[in-house]
């Protein structure tokens, strides 16, 4: 059985359930709203983070409506930032297909973002609890200063661990946590319980964020973006920041202030691409990830239902293994 059929088996019923209100919930009638929404739902995901909620929800007590309407919400907020976002990153590609901005335009992008947004708050209002809805209002503030930090950042002439850690705590793996302890809040679970699957959600979503930053340097079809795209973007990850600071050679130092500055070229960002990865950043990249596996595996180490300890170690292969 492959991964995703391992990590879906306990919450089948309840992922398809998900599937059904979550598409429902993209649903307009409005003429170009209508179009832009179906534009929107081509391109769904897997669903990682709600199966992930559900899972967590399911080891405490059951995935019950309040769960669903929250997990709705939150993969909402995340459509919401990811069409804004493009927005932002003047991108014209998301999972390989043409960006809502680049198939319409930023002012459509940004109406129609708000209008998720709007939708996301309320499914979660559906959920009538207060700690639920107060958890997503701050995932909401946390994304949108995750993303000021990261413009700020790219204006920084440090090179600094820290920072890129602290920018996706507050990106990726803010997501994941949020699914995480709101799956648990969901299912009644006690703070301290909620504050591990809250942990144990941030250390999935740190591996999620270093893989993302790996696949950067390597060529695929599969990842819908080219070699390099963080780069143009002004952005350094972990792979390069540990090639940089292990071996600050005038030269790729002088290469990586123009990744900052906004005016790499391709040659220059395959020649920081190669540095890279001789200086065994990609290996400690790697590594970073396994360290971040094992304290998420201490949280699946004590979970008492065997179906959903083997869904979560699932889980955690197929985030660490996953190739697009």
């Amino acid at each position: 059985m492959d991964h995703l059929s391992l990590i879906k088996r306990p919450i089948e019923a309840e992922f398809e359930t998900f599937r059904s209100l979550f598409q429902q919930s993209l649903t307009n009638t409005d003429g170009l709203l209508a179009e832009v929404l179906n534009h929107i739902r081509q391109r769904m995901g897997k669903g990682m983070r709600p199966i992930l909620m559900m899972l967590v929800a399911k080891n405490y007590s059951e995935v019950t409506q309040v769960t669903q309407h929250s997990a709705i919400g939150l993969e909402l907020l995340h459509t919401a930032s990811l069409v804004h976002d493009d927005v932002v990153d003047e991108s014209g590609e998301r999972r390989g297909q043409p960006s809502v901005n680049a198939t319409y335009n930023n002012k459509v992008s940004v109406l129609v973002g708000d209008y998720i947004l709007s939708t996301a708050l309320l499914h979660v209002s559906y959920t009538g609890d207060q700690r639920i809805v107060e958890n997503l209002a701050e995932l909401g503030r946390t994304l949108a200063s995750g993303e000021i930090l990261q413009l700020s950042n790219i204006r920084n002439q440090d090179i600094s661990e820290d920072v890129y850690y602290q920018v996706i705590k507050q990106k990726t793996a803010a997501l994941f946590e949020a699914c995480a302890a709101i799956g648990a809040l969901s299912a009644g679970a006690s703070d301290e319980e909620v504050r591990l699957a809250g942990q144990f959600g941030q250390n999935i979503g740190i591996i999620f964020q270093i893989r993302d930053d790996i696949f950067d340097y390597f060529d695929s079809k599969d990842i819908g973006k080219p070699t390099g795209n963080d780069m143009t973007e002004g952005k350094l990850t972990l792979p390069i920041i540990y090639a940089l600071n292990k071996s600050p050679y005038e030269s790729m130092m002088n290469l990586a202030r123009k990744v900052k500055a906004g005016t790499i070229n391709r040659d220059e960002i395959a020649v920081l691409v190669e540095f890279t990865k001789q200086q065994g950043g990609i290996e400690y990249a790697e590594q970073a990830m396994l360290d971040y596996r094992a304290k998420a595996q201490m949280y699946v180490a004590s979970i008492q239902k065997a179906e959903i300890r083997e869904a979560l170690n699932a889980y955690l292969d197929y985030v660490m293994q996953r190739n697009y």
